[in-house]
């Protein structure tokens, strides 16, 4: 009984760190050249993490800064307008959640992994048989591991960052798959009814 509490706690707390995530990702300011603070730095280490900003966040937005967004912006399908308008915000909100989830049920797989996990949440996102969105794919009923546990919670790193980047622009290790798993911590035999793509690691990519 102790042990569900404690999962259940952590499935709430999850819960709530993403929707207070997005919902503040909604109703964050607009930035732009000239303006300064944490958002700014916040906005700088995304990006550099995604390799876009290339030297030390200051939380100065300038022309560095405004080139950064515009490549993001031009990667990620949003109109490069240099600036963060909302839909930007939102993109680099699903970023942010896609990064967690790779580095939370991926980050001791290789990169091309890593890229693999990312490409998975994209294949459900165009599937008919998932949620139509980041958020709704990622906490859809026992989806990830990393939600239920709670390290959807842990900082992304880079690799995990980058690795969205590359699934976004297209490269799909996972072959088109909809379901991975790892065969020694499987918990519900019925994944293994799944038709397998290929391996990736420890990773069974399946449909």
């Amino acid at each position: 009984m102790k042990k569900l509490k404690v999962a259940i706690f952590a499935l709430f707390t999850i819960l709530f760190l993403g929707f207070s995530q997005t919902s503040a990702e909604a109703h964050s300011p607009d930035l732009h050249e000239g303006v300064s603070g944490q958002d700014v730095t916040e906005l700088q280490s995304t990006l550099k993490k995604l390799g876009y900003f290339q030297t030390t966040p200051t939380g100065y937005y300038g022309s560095i800064t405004k080139n950064a967004v515009i490549q993001f912006q031009r990667d990620f399908n949003v109109p490069a307008t240099g600036f963060t308008g909302s839909l930007t915000r939102a993109k680099l909100s699903d970023v942010d959640m896609m990064a967690r989830v790779v580095h939370g049920e991926a980050r001791g797989e290789n990169y091309t992994g890593q890229v693999a996990v990312a490409a998975v949440i994209l294949n459900r996102i165009d599937s008919s048989l998932f949620p139509n969105s980041t958020y709704n794919v990622i906490f859809q009923r026992n989806a990830f591991t990393a939600v239920n546990d709670g390290q959807y919670g842990l900082k992304p790193n880079s690799t995990a960052y980058q690795a969205v980047k590359a699934a976004v622009k297209g490269w799909d290790p996972s072959l088109g798959a909809t379901y991975y798993y790892n065969p020694s911590g499987v918990t519900d035999t019925w994944i293994f009814s799944r038709t397998t793509i290929t391996k990736i690691g420890k990773h069974v990519f399946a449909k």
